[in-house]
């Protein structure tokens, strides 16, 4: 039996590691086609719709001058452009930095919440925000981000020139990615998951999961939606899913670059991870029952692959892991021979390349140092990923149970102006 658990939980691990390789493949094919999109755009030339920038803002004195500066020159018509920071019961500064925008920028708003319409996430925040929207495009950025200045005029020039899709999504950096190793880690790990995932999976099946930040939806179908979901954890995934059964798809733009903040501690780390993983869980049950009703067939895959990633692979591993642990103090007759150890190594080896497959995209970022982080991201990093998504299992199941509030976690920002250059260089 030990042994069938093994080899079962081996095959997933895999497949897994395969189905990221053909992401990484799909991810670089897209990187050298989309620039091309860009002319023929450009072309069809149309007048610029009018956008509301929704910056959900709770206690970000810390950073929430850098990201309005950002916005306040980016290349849009200043005229079609209203930004809305969304004070959300802050207890310190925000609110004041924000008026002090509003007043120099006829174009910035600032909406105060407060109880008991305030303090209950970035869910409730963006809601109440796009109560004071008027713009016939929404976009939505973190508190922490700095787009670059074409960032907001690429989502809006796709969704022009795309009909069919409902909202654009682009890609982020890391602003401080050289600060520790931890942001070393966290850097390679949104390049690969993030940007040539995305680029992948829209590459092969045109589907692409909203993040939080730097994308933008068109409002009608924001409306019709009635705003996001108040209880998710993990808004961005739970919103993905009723665009694609609306009958609209969500397109993948990376020309709309924007820079946001990464925590430096591990312990900040924790619980922003934790939330995502925790919101994602949510999603997938929520979803998951009622798979084959929904609309949009095509997003039954991207649910499976939820699935597959925050129960059966992280699973597979912990199953594994603990086989051959324990085989090492009692006798399970576990035959691990030399296959298993081949294919174990073949598996780090693929990792190895996957990852630099996608940092090859990044010119600043594949380099020798870099090499050696990846090498030792995969004993590190990501085995604490799989003690984090035990915890959150943990952490749902008992809300479940008993039945409690879900709590958003705010992650805590770090006051610096490290990145600042690489952000020049970009722009």
């Amino acid at each position: 039996m030990a042994n069938q658990l093994f080899y079962l939980s081996l095959a997933v691990i895999w497949l897994m590691l395969l189905y990221h390789m053909f992401l990484m493949q799909g991810g670089y094919f897209h990187y050298l086609r989309y620039p091309r999109r860009i002319a023929e755009w450009e072309r069809n030339r149309q007048p610029l719709p009018k956008v509301s920038i929704l910056i959900p803002a709770h206690n970000e004195e810390v950073v929430i001058e850098r990201t309005l500066k950002a916005m306040v020159r980016l290349d849009y018509p200043k005229d079609k452009l209203e930004i809305v920071l969304i004070n959300d019961n802050s207890s310190d500064r925000t609110g004041e930095i924000g008026d002090s925008f509003a007043r120099r920028y006829p174009f910035v708003k600032v909406v105060h919440t407060r109880p008991p319409n305030a303090g209950k996430g970035k869910s409730g925040a963006l809601n109440q925000g796009l109560k004071q929207a008027t713009g016939e495009v929404i976009a939505v950025y973190d508190a922490d981000n700095t787009p670059e200045r074409k960032a907001v005029y690429y989502l809006v020039l796709a969704l022009q020139n795309d009909p069919k899709a409902g909202a654009v999504v682009g890609k982020f950096r890391v602003i401080n990615a050289n600060r520790n190793l931890l942001t070393r880690f966290i850097n390679i790990e949104t390049i690969c998951f993030q940007w040539m995932a995305q680029a992948g999976r829209f590459n092969w099946f045109g589907i692409t999961t909203i993040p939080g930040t730097n994308f933008a939806i068109r409002r009608s179908l924001i409306d019709e939606l009635e705003g996001w979901d108040e209880k998710a954890l993990a808004e961005d995934t739970e919103l993905t899913i009723r665009v694609y059964n609306a009958g609209y798809m969500i397109r993948f733009f990376p020309a709309a670059i924007t820079w946001e903040q990464e925590p430096e501690q591990w312990r900040v780390w924790w619980k922003q991870r934790t939330r995502w993983a925790r919101g994602n869980q949510y999603v997938v049950l929520k979803y998951m029952w009622r798979l084959f009703s929904l609309k949009k067939k095509s997003i039954m895959f991207d649910l499976v692959y939820f699935f597959f990633t925050y129960f059966l692979f992280f699973m597979g591993v912990i199953v594994s892991d603990l086989l051959f642990v324990t085989n090492l103090f009692v006798d399970l007759k576990l035959t691990v021979g030399a296959v298993a150890i081949l294919l174990w190594i073949l598996a780090y080896l693929l990792y190895v390349t996957e990852v630099m497959i996608a940092l090859s995209i990044e010119k600043t970022e594949f380099n020798y140092k870099n090499f050696l982080v990846v090498l030792f991201m995969y004993f590190t990093y990501s085995q604490m990923w799989i003690l984090l998504v035990i915890y959150a299992l943990f952490l749902e199941a008992k809300r479940v149970l008993l039945r409690q509030e879900s709590r958003w976690y705010k992650t805590e920002r770090f006051s610096t102006k490290r990145g600042q250059g690489a952000i020049k260089e970009n722009r």
